[in-house]
């Protein structure tokens, strides 16, 4: 028996007490067996009681984790925190960090009618648009009352589904036939210092939006003529629309500037296994850690474990390099990119040249040319240059802006705040334009307080550079309108996290990339609490970021899943990886936010397509021992797998990282004249016999061979092994990552896989 340490008096904080996994199956756990929930809380209790006694263990025990997830929440100081890891029962001890929403704020993501990533017909057609699938959200939560969880036509509720409606009243979040289950976490955040009463709903009900948002855009119900501002109407839809729905609430308004804690996280992630959805869908995150301190990598892994697959968004941090985050190798981690659709509204100047922006706010009152400033120019007596030019709170005159067109540059601030800042100010418009590292390919339609546009860094350039040479510069913003079929796009959103993985270089991350930029879905109808947020109401609205893209990939998860149940989520996630494409709508290699050539690290295997997922030909599947195994390489000893692993797991004597069976390969150490050998497999999903043969595309400086370079199926379900040797061709360091691919085809399906790899001298 362990006793009450000696310990010194700290700063307490909320700490996850992490035991691994529960050796009876919680989904079949009932109150009269040994394995039920008060039987776990009390062992919980007693384990804490024995370093704290049992009164004080009572008060500082937040969470008991008791269907699949074996663990508890602690308020504990840092001296109880390290006695406690020591105890045998316990795998990790780590503190309950707090995370963001992968949205771009200030309006900053469904699609109405055509989106980037291919209108999915056939595969909707042979999923029943996702009907029988039950998807899931960790986010703010719902708006109930949307359109876009209307349950006409929809039959009772899946037989197989256990989870609840948490306060199921008209204030709280009734639920349906369309939305089957809500529950809300909020003990981690609470332990933080948040009340979640004072800005939000005490139920899973979504003050926000973004939670309705995502939500709506994974498995929205179809909705004839939705609308946004009037400028956009057509018929919003979900990718999986036919699927229910549950939300989680797991954020809220935000304390010390986060919104969703990993206790929080980890008792949702817990609650929807147990519940029984087939889909999760994670637009959060924040700073890369350690999958054995990371809640969002464990959660995933017990989903994954049970067959159901979670697709989180990479991070808002690009284009930096290596910020993505969500890196777990069972975990699909989804990039942002444009559609092909714009909102668009031009600046016409009055020396006749045009800029094109993008925008859903109103006309300007009169059709004419107004005065046109830069904001710098309007600037309040007290107020830096800088701070005017960004348009901040008090830094603009009303003398100076009353009826001009202000010149605000983007930074610092959301976008929709420095046109109410601008609206304030008497501006009659304000054309916002991006900073060079925002560049020209990102823009963000917004529904602005007044008539305002966004344009590129290079039109920003030339908008500056006409007002400071002409004596009375005027501009005209048009109408917004909405146009299809834009070219170039897919273009990578500016925002989107990068890789490389600094976790695990060997596992390439993002896995994909969907549309993130200016998505339409459902959205919150909540009065804001807060006075500076924006008081108008829409069922619909636009945002972009990771958080949107996220969602779209988790719609064709629930399609995939329909049509294929018995499919592993790893053989999922490649039919979607190995189907994607780099090529944009004209034909030619995806551009970055800068116009630039994209790599992998922007767009993993590339732009989603749905359809082509539908047949991949071949998978690269993935077991549970397999991502084990690929612990074991990355030096986990026993006690840590046990936060991953139902069972001891004996390590193989010689796992290795590069030999996990990624659907994408990444070196990120080979010495310059020496090689690299991996080893792939993959499994005949498509026909019966087949032949596939492969095609190299070697990245600058490296020799790429395949061995065997033919794989030939004689049945449905066959796997082959094949090696892939790399090899510098010269000996020298590389300035960075050089970039190439193998594809295998039988001239019906092309499986591809990327190829990262960094040559370093020997």
């Amino acid at each position: 028996m362990f006793q009450i340490p000696n310990r010194v008096q700290g700063i307490q904080r909320n700490y996850i007490v992490y035991l691994g996994s529960h050796s009876h199956d919680g989904s079949d756990r009932t109150a009269n067996d040994s394995y039920s929930v008060q039987a776990i809380t009390e062992s919980h209790h007693n384990l804490l009681g024995s370093f704290l006694g049992s009164e004080k263990a009572r008060e500082a025990i937040g969470y008991s984790y008791t269907w699949n997830i074996n663990g508890f929440t602690a308020k504990l100081d840092e001296a109880e925190a390290a006695e406690i890891a020591k105890h045998p029962d316990v795998v990790s001890v780590f503190l309950d960090r707090g995370r963001k929403l992968h949205t771009t704020r200030s309006w900053d993501y469904l699609s109405l009618e055509k989106n980037g990533a291919g209108h999915p017909g056939p595969l909707w057609k042979a999923a029943k648009f996702g009907e029988g699938t039950i998807i899931a959200t960790l986010d703010t939560g719902v708006w109930p009352e949307s359109k876009s969880f209307d349950d006409e036509g929809y039959g009772p509720v899946p037989s197989k589904w256990k989870g609840i409606c948490q306060n199921n009243t008209k204030a709280g979040v009734p639920c349906n036939r369309k939305l089957i289950g809500a529950r809300f976490f909020s003990k981690g955040y609470t332990q933080a210092g948040g009340n979640p009463t004072n800005q939000s709903f005490l139920s899973a009900r979504d003050s926000e939006g973004h939670g309705t948002h995502t939500l709506s855009t994974a498995g929205g119900n179809f909705v004839p003529q939705a609308k946004i501002l009037g400028a956009v109407k057509g018929t919003a839809k979900g990718g999986a629309p036919r699927a229910r729905v549950a939300a989680y609430k797991v954020c809220w308004p935000p304390v010390n500037e986060s919104e969703c804690f990993d206790s929080d996280i980890l008792a949702a992630f817990d609650a929807a296994i147990h519940d029984g959805v087939d889909v999760i869908s994670v637009s959060l995150g924040g700073s890369a850690d350690e999958y054995f301190q990371d809640a969002v990598a464990i959660g995933s892994f017990h989903a994954v474990k049970k067959g159901i697959l979670v697709s989180c968004s990479a991070g808002n941090s690009g284009p930096l390099p290596g910020t993505v985050s969500n890196l777990a190798p069972w975990i699909t981690t989804v990039a942002a990119s444009t559609l092909d659709r714009k909102f668009v509204a031009s600046v016409q100047l009055d020396n006749g040249l045009i800029l094109k922006g993008e925008s859903l706010s109103g006309p300007l009152p009169q059709n004419k040319t107004y005065p046109l400033l830069s904001a710098a120019q309007a600037r309040a007596a007290h107020a830096t240059v800088k701070d005017a030019l960004l348009c901040k709170p008090k830094t603009l005159d009303p003398k100076k802006a009353k009826g001009k067109i202000l010149a605000c540059l983007r930074g610092d601030i959301g976008r929709v705040e420095k046109g109410k800042i601008a609206a304030m100010a008497g501006a009659s418009g304000m054309i916002l334009c991006n900073d060079k590292i925002n560049g020209d390919g990102d823009l963000t339609a917004d529904p602005h307080f007044l008539p305002a546009t966004q344009i590129g860094y290079r039109d920003g350039v030339a908008l500056f550079r006409y007002i400071s040479s002409t004596k009375h510069p005027k501009a005209y913003i048009t109408p917004s309108t909405s146009m299809v079929n834009v070219k170039p796009a897919p273009v990578m959103a500016d925002f989107s996290s990068k890789g490389p993985n600094t976790i695990a270089p060997y596992v390439l991350k993002p896995d994909i990339t969907a549309p993130g930029v200016n998505i339409i879905a459902a959205y919150t109808e909540a009065k804001p609490t807060d006075p500076s947020e924006d008081p108008r109401k829409f069922p619909y609205n636009i945002l972009s970021g990771t958080s949107m893209s996220c969602p779209h990939v988790s719609g064709v998860f629930g399609l995939l899943r329909a049509v294929y149940p018995h499919w592993s989520p790893s053989a999922i996630r490649s039919a979607i990886m190995t189907t994607a494409r780099t090529r944009d709508n004209a034909r030619n290699p995806i551009l970055d936010s800068t116009l630039e050539k994209a790599t992998p690290f922007s767009y993993g295997s590339g732009h989603i397509r749905p359809n082509r997922a539908m047949d991949p030909g071949l998978v690269y599947d993935l077991s549970v021992s397999d991502y084990l195994d690929f612990l074991c390489a990355r030096g986990y000893n026993k006690t840590l797998l046990k936060l991953f692993s139902d069972a001891p797991h004996e390590c193989p004597k010689h796992a290795r990282i590069m030999d996990l069976n990624y659907p994408s390969i990444a070196v990120p150490k080979l010495k310059g004249g020496s090689s690299i050998t991996m080893t792939r497999k993959v499994k005949n999903v498509g026909k019966s016999p087949a032949r596939y043969a492969v095609r190299i595309k070697e990245p600058k400086g490296v020799s790429v061979s395949v061995k065997p370079n033919v794989l030939k199926f004689n049945k449905l379900g066959e796997e082959k092994k094949f090696k892939v040797i790399l090899k510098a061709k010269w000996n020298g360091t590389a300035d960075d990552y050089v970039f190439g691919g193998i594809t295998w085809t039988d001239g019906i399906h092309y499986v591809r896989s990327p190829i990262a790899v960094y040559v370093v001298t020997a």
